[in-house]
């Protein structure tokens, strides 16, 4: 284990000396005989210790009454009991100084109040002697390196996967067994696969920041249904990214439906899925939704080369499949830039039937003279300077004739070439396999391994990200009040962090509030002023361009009077005037502490129609002003800081500005401050203002409209 390493004690699971099943089975198809078939079946060359007080042997091997009678060390224990033995089995384990514990038994946290009880006792006895846990209602594990096979799962029936450089990770275990079963029937060559259960103590990021030490491991992919210890999640994300190593995260409970669902299969936490998204994906992990995915971006990255940039090569027999594949390639994010005009005249020129534009379709015409194959490709390889490339042939790929014709001409060109390219194409399983062997993944579906190609770019563009984007800014105070704020008291504290705003002054009656918008000069704004209404457009808490003092007087008075009603339990502080901010772009800036990732930081399209049709991008906090211009190229309607019909472009680099500095309060404040919200933030030629705050304490919510 390396000094990177922040999961102490997996080594007893994935690399131990000497396992002791306990409640061993002599049938090797029974849940406490089949971790001794697997870790044999592996090839295990550790000791083998099976615990059974009612047998001399198991499966051929010497069996002992309890830990205590076994003559040597145990690095590792698998109980295979029922659960209302667990807690002492556990603490036989501790005296014996076993350093890892794999518990199958269900009836824990997953059941409610007493089974969390229960579970935490467990947690308790293990911690008390220094040893780790994986489960309870986990299926347990398998290594490849080592052959220690901790499991009871189906997914190592009918054989050992083949070893490989995928790690696999997932919290259900019968899910679990669904993937290592895919990985198998996929030629997936495995090094790790964990099954987490309930996690009260080993969790997902855990095993994940073990596995992106091992050299033995070179993608991972992840099955997730909450998170726990986030820090360390995205910790292990980022080591991942340094280290060029592909991480895959599949997380269900999107929907409420499969959050409840979630919550009583695992016990586990769930938070905003945006957030989680926008945390993961900023540490450099890629979110997939479907399984199928998440395989055939593991098999690829298994397999080839990842591209440098997003220019893709479609080579094809057929239009239009290069059509579809071009489209695909549009919706995933990727360009087909045409070829050179001049390799287009000499593929014209060696095949008059071609449309050699990108797509390249060179036509049914290479069944009569297959050099077409080589030459179009080596014309696209030498001119065309893709970052990655695919390739259409049908039938052709298993033909009998054909086919072997079709590998000869493909591994020939691509030998040493070090950008990927997708076959697509109907062949077996031994052809496939030939094609993986020469780092050329096959797909049947061109749409499939477009987005494949898609992915390993985004992935590419991950690693390839420098690890600090800029510097945060300094704030002198970063410190917040842990009380609800007015509006002017929020502004305030935002303009000390270093966000402008502009003037105002607080009245305290109509008279008062006419007499400073004349001194301050007219039109002006005029709006209700309390901690607790935090949507004061809702309830005629805001007027805008009052262009007299007696439309401000009128309208103050309207406001004291209406909204007390509207709001009975809101503290009224006074009316709040100030000058109107003129023309820019209106933004929606803030944050949100989420309850699992943390404080997150927001920006969007705002203004009174922010909630109506949301357009907003999330990072975790705190955030560069580099990576807030990131977050600002990637809002959907980011033309509009850049001016449309005939309006100036925005200062970016202001509102970056302004997002970072947001960012680096919020999270400053995780532990007092829910939220912070800056709607408007007027974006102008000439810079920033915040129009509008609210800034709400933990525990505290701003009184909606009634």
């Amino acid at each position: 284990m390396t000094a990177h390493t922040v999961s102490k004690g997996l080594d007893a699971f994935f690399n131990p000396n000497a396992i002791a099943v306990i409640g061993a089975s002599d049938n090797p198809d029974r849940i406490g005989g089949r971790p001794l078939h697997f870790c044999r079946q592996a090839g295990f060359a550790g000791a083998l210790y099976p615990i059974n007080p009612t047998r001399d042997t198991v499966q051929g091997l010497p069996a002992f009454a309890s830990l205590d009678d076994v003559p040597g060390p145990v690095d590792l224990a698998i109980l295979a009991v029922p659960a209302e033995q667990i807690a002492d089995t556990l603490r036989a384990c501790g005296h014996k100084g076993v350093r890892g514990a794999v518990i199958f038994s269900a009836g824990f946290a997953e059941l409610g109040a007493e089974g969390q009880a229960a579970q935490d006792e467990l947690l308790a006895i293990a911690r008390a002697h220094d040893m780790r846990l994986l489960g309870p209602n986990c299926l347990g594990f398998f290594a490849a390196r080592s052959g220690a096979s901790g499991t009871f799962s189906s997914g190592l029936d009918g054989g050992i996967p083949a070893r490989g450089k995928v790690g696999l990770i997932t919290q259900s275990g019968a899910y679990g067994t669904h993937l290592l079963s895919m990985a198998k029937a996929r030629r997936l060559g495995v090094a790790a696969w964990v099954s987490t259960g309930n996690e009260a103590d080993v969790t997902v990021p855990d095993c994940l920041a073990h596995m992106v030490e091992d050299p033995d491991v070179s993608a991972i992919g992840i099955y997730m249904e909450g998170v726990k210890r986030a820090d360390t999640l995205l910790a292990a994300i980022e080591r991942a990214r340094i280290l060029r190593k592909p991480v895959l995260i599949m997380k269900v409970g999107a929907s409420d439906v499969g959050a409840q669902a979630m919550h009583s299969h695992t016990a586990s936490l769930a938070g905003s899925d945006a957030s989680f998204q926008a945390a993961v994906e900023q540490a450099g992990a890629l979110r997939v939704d479907t399984t199928e995915e998440m395989f055939d971006i593991l098999y690829a990255a298994s397999v080839a080369p990842m591209p440098a940039g997003d220019r893709l090569g479609i080579l094809t027999v057929s239009g239009g499949a290069g059509v579809l594949m071009a489209d695909a390639a549009d919706r995933h994010g990727l360009s087909v830039p045409p070829m050179p005009k001049d390799a287009v005249q000499r593929m014209l020129v060696r095949n008059p039937f071609a449309s050699p534009r990108n797509p390249v379709d060179f036509t049914a015409q290479a069944i009569n003279d297959f050099g077409l194959v080589t030459d179009f490709l080596d014309e696209m390889m030498q001119h065309g300077d893709y970052d990655a490339y695919v390739g259409f042939f049908t039938s052709w790929a298993g033909a009998a004739r054909l086919g072997p014709m079709l590998f000869e001409a493909l591994t020939g060109a691509l030998a040493g070439f070090d950008r990927p390219f997708a076959l697509v194409g109907l062949l077996g399983d031994e052809m496939a396999a030939r094609y993986d062997a020469a780092g050329i993944p096959s797909f049947a579906d061109p749409s499939r391994a477009v987005a494949v190609l898609a992915a390993l770019a985004r992935l590419r563009a991950g690693f390839d990200r420098p690890a600090v984007a800029g510097a945060l800014p300094h704030l002198d105070d970063t410190g917040l009040p842990a009380t609800p704020l007015s509006e002017a008291a929020a502004k305030a504290r935002l303009a000390q962090a270093g966000i402008p705003c502009l003037p105002e002054e607080v009245a305290q009656d109509a008279e008062e509030a006419a007499a400073l918008a004349e001194r301050m000069g007219l039109p002006v704004a005029l709006k209700i002023l309390s901690p607790d209404i935090a949507h004061k457009t809702d309830i005629g808490g805001v007027a805008l361009g009052l262009a007299s003092a007696q439309a401000v007087q009128d309208a103050a008075a309207a406001m004291l009077r209406d909204i007390p009603a509207k709001a009975p339990h809101a503290r009224v502080e006074g009316l709040l005037v100030t000058p109107m901010a003129g023309e820019g772009v209106e933004l929606i800036l803030g944050s949100q502490r989420d309850p699992v990732m943390g404080p997150m930081v927001m920006v969007g399209i705002g203004g009174i129609l922010a909630e109506v049709a949301p357009d907003v991008v999330l990072a975790r906090a705190p955030v560069t002003p580099d990576q807030a211009l990131d977050m600002l190229a990637r809002l959907r309607a980011a033309a509009l800081l850049d001016g449309v019909r005939g309006r100036p472009a925005v200062d970016r680099a202001a509102v970056a500005d302004a997002i970072a500095r947001l960012s680096v309060l919020a999270a400053a404040n995780a532990d007092t401050i829910d939220s912070i919200e800056i709607n408007p933030l007027l974006a102008t030629p000439d810079g920033i203002l915040a129009l509008d705050a609210l800034i709400v304490p933990r525990g505290r919510d701003a009184e909606e409209d009634p």
